[in-house]
C-alpha cells in the first residue's frame, strides 16, 4: 500500500526532451524570421506561442519535482536543467519582441548569423538531453556538450565582430542602439545553452 503512494520517477526524460524540441523550433523561428522580414509579426507570434508551451512543460516538469519521492537525477539537477532550457526560450522570445517593438527594418548577417548559432546550439542541447535517460551515452553526451561550447565561443566571435563592426560603420546611433541589443540578446542564447552543456556534463560526472 505504501509503495503505491510513492511516486519514483515521473516522466521527467519526456518533459525534458518535450522542452528541448521545443527550444529547437523557437530557434527555427527565430533563423525563418532573420531570412524573411515581410513575415515578421507571424514569426514574433509563433516563437511568443511555442514559448508559452515551453512554460507549460517547465510547470510540468518542476510540479512532478515536487510530487515525486525517488527522483532518476538529483533533483537540484532537474531543477537546474529545466530552467536553464527555459531561459533559451524566454531570450529567443526576448529577441523576437524586440526586433518587433524596435521597428527595425532590415536585419544584419551578422543577426542572421548569431540566429544559425542559436539554433545550432539548441540542435546539440536537444541531442544531449535526448540521451541522458541512459548513462551509457555519456561519452556520446560529453562530445555533444564541447560541441555546445565550441558553437558558443564562435558566437563570441561573431558578436565581437558585429560589434566592431557596428561602432565603426553604422552612422544612426539609434540603429546602432538597437541592433547591439539584438546582438546582446542573441549571444545569450548560446551562453544559455552552454549552462545547459555544462548542467549535463556534471550529471555525468556525478553518475558516472
Amino acid at each position: 500500500m505504501f509503495g503505491r503512494l510513492m511516486p519514483t520517477e515521473g516522466k521527467f526524460f519526456e518533459l525534458f526532451n518535450q522542452h528541448a524540441d521545443l527550444c529547437v523550433k523557437g530557434a527555427k523561428e527565430m533563423v525563418a524570421l532573420m531570412t524573411n522580414f515581410d513575415d515578421l509579426e507571424n514569426r514574433v507570434h509563433a516563437i511568443e506561442g511555442i514559448e508559452k508551451q515551453a512554460d507549460k512543460v517547465t510547470h510540468n516538469t518542476l510540479e512532478a519535482l515536487h510530487k515525486t519521492f525517488i527522483t532518476p537525477l538529483d533533483r537540484d539537477d532537474i531543477h537546474q536543467l529545466i530552467t536553464r532550457m527555459d531561459d533559451i526560450l524566454d531570450l529567443l522570445e526576448d529577441a523576437a519582441q524586440t526586433i518587433s517593438l524596435y521597428d527595425i527594418k532590415a536585419i544584419t548577417p551578422e543577426a542572421k548569423r548569431l540566429a544559425e548559432l542559436c539554433l545550432a546550439c539548441t540542435e546539440k542541447v536537444k541531442a544531449g538531453v535526448s540521451l541522458l535517460h541512459s548513462m551509457d551515452n555519456s561519452r556520446e553526451i560529453l562530445d555533444i556538450c564541447a560541441e555546445v561550447d565550441r558553437l558558443e565561443s564562435d558566437a563570441d566571435h561573431v558578436m565581437r565582430a558585429a560589434m566592431s563592426k557596428l561602432f565603426r560603420d553604422e552612422p544612426d546611433v539609434r540603429n546602432l542602439i538597437k541592433l547591439r541589443a539584438i546582438y546582446e540578446i542573441l549571444e545569450t542564447v548560446t551562453d544559455r545553452c552552454e549552462d545547459v552543456a555544462n548542467i549535463l556534463e556534471g550529471i555525468i560526472v556525478e553518475n558516472a
